[in-house]
């Protein structure tokens, strides 16, 4: 097998360490054959979809990606921008934040890149451009507060997958869930405020989070558990009490159950209770995307409305918010500890140099390498 390595390697290149921030994935247009390709890579993914892979591939390749990529693509093309998918545009800023802010305190010597799991830019190429940086030392942080195997573990396989064939592995540190990270619940807790300090407050606060089959639940993914773990700390901090707020899980696939209670269906519901106002935010969602502008501020949306509902109100993710941005860079740092930064001074880079050359002398004496 040959391993990869470094294009045009040098012993005396600075050394660095590297931020990758990574998020779910967008297609690269809103278009029946880019939803084809985003899809057959997100929904071939065993970690998404349970299912024996013979069995799977028959429904995946035989109904799903001849029924489904016209339907979406509709609705992407809904909330797409100028500059590409809303979840692309905010996650390249979130990283663009983390970046400025390392930058200023750390110099040249930290690298931070961001990467989708599905769709572009992937994981191998931002790892590739890392790796020709000289990053030595990667801390992953997967925008995903609340754990699940669809999701954090699915991003470590990709990473694993590529370090299998490289030559040189740089140190690792992989943050795989932040559900109760104090300044993640603040963060939330002041955008949340901010919103009804400019808005208004309704009635109840509806949390959404994605949905997982139930059935992962039952095997041990914790993913549930966090949830309900985060939203109980942002209620905490935000006073309010159990008649206020409720959890619910949003965007099920499928026949098979589901997380509950479903979000529609409690939005649904909610009139006939006498709920005829609500503010709905979700917190697993780092940046706002598909399923929360047009899924929760559209759809859902309608669902209340026609149910009786007077007021809805949807409160954007966090996105590049400033509190965000603070609350991910302490988190990156809280990770970084221990790791002391390269030493690049040039009398180093040149003394590497040179015991590189020396040692490559004595085993090929008579050629130029």
């Amino acid at each position: 097998m040959q391993y990869k390595g470094s294009e045009n390697f040098r012993h005396n290149q600075p050394e660095r360490v590297g931020v990758l921030v990574t998020n779910l994935g967008t297609p690269d247009a809103p278009t029946p054959s880019a939803l084809r390709r985003y899809l057959a890579e997100f929904l071939s993914d065993p970690r998404v979809v349970e299912l024996p892979r013979p069995l799977w591939w028959l429904i995946l390749h035989g109904i799903i990606l001849r029924i489904r990529p016209k339907r979406s693509a509709a609705a992407y093309a809904s909330v797409w921008q100028p500059e590409g998918s809303p979840l692309l545009i905010h996650t390249a800023q979130q990283a663009e934040g983390i970046r400025e802010v390392l930058k200023k305190k750390y110099g040249p010597d930290i690298v931070v890149g961001f990467a989708m799991r599905y769709g572009n830019p992937s994981i191998p190429r931002v790892l590739d451009e890392m790796q020709q940086q000289g990053v030595r030392k990667l801390v992953v942080l997967p925008l995903y507060p609340q754990y699940s195997a669809s999701t954090s573990a699915s991003t470590f396989d990709a990473i694993a997958k590529n370090f299998s064939v490289r030559r040189w592995l740089p140190d690792l540190r992989f943050i795989s869930h932040y559900p109760d990270y104090p300044p993640y619940i603040e963060a939330m807790a002041r955008h949340i405020e901010s919103h009804w300090s400019n808005h208004g407050r309704n009635q109840k606060l509806v949390l959404s989070y994605h949905g997982v089959p139930l059935k992962y639940l039952t095997k041990g993914d914790p993913y549930h558990c966090e949830c309900h773990k985060t939203s109980r700390l942002l209620a905490e901090r935000l006073g309010l009490t159990k008649a206020e707020y409720m959890t619910t899980f949003q965007s099920r696939f499928g026949k098979e159950e589901w997380l509950k209670p479903y979000t529609d269906e409690t939005l649904k519901a909610l009139p006939g209770q006498n709920v005829k106002s609500i503010d709905v935010f979700c917190p697993g969602f780092s940046s706002d995307c598909l399923e929360t502008i047009e899924e929760i501020d559209e759809e859902n949306r309608g669902y209340f409305m026609e149910a009786g509902g007077e007021g809805f109100s949807y409160i954007t993710a966090l996105n590049a918010t400033p509190g965000h941005i603070d609350a991910l860079i302490q988190l990156i740092e809280e990770n970084l500890q221990g790791w002391q930064f390269p030493d690049n001074q040039p009398e180093t880079l040149a003394y590497r140099q040179k015991l590189a050359d020396e040692q490559k002398d004595a085993i090929y004496p008579d050629r130029k390498l």
